[in-house]
């Protein structure tokens, strides 16, 4: 199953500008980063967790970020 980290993406660059500079915030590397949000590799809980935390989203947000299933139409 993949998912559709549009909307992640767009917050991303609306608070770091770049992948890069979320992913040093994140503690991995910017290719790390790219592989999950194109559904190479999984978040795993402790990622969503900080990723949550320094986006400043809500822990009920998880959802819509990290679990928006991508449809044939995305």
């Amino acid at each position: 199953m993949s998912y559709d980290y549009r909307k992640l993406c767009g917050k991303i660059k609306e608070k770091y500008g770049t992948q890069e500079k979320f992913s040093k915030e994140l503690g991995l590397s910017r290719t790390t980063v790219n592989q999950k949000l194109n559904n190479k590799i999984e978040f795993t809980q402790e990622e969503m967790t900080k990723t949550v935390k320094i986006l400043d989203l809500a822990v009920n947000d998880i959802p819509e970020y990290f679990f928006c299933v991508k449809s044939l139409e995305n």
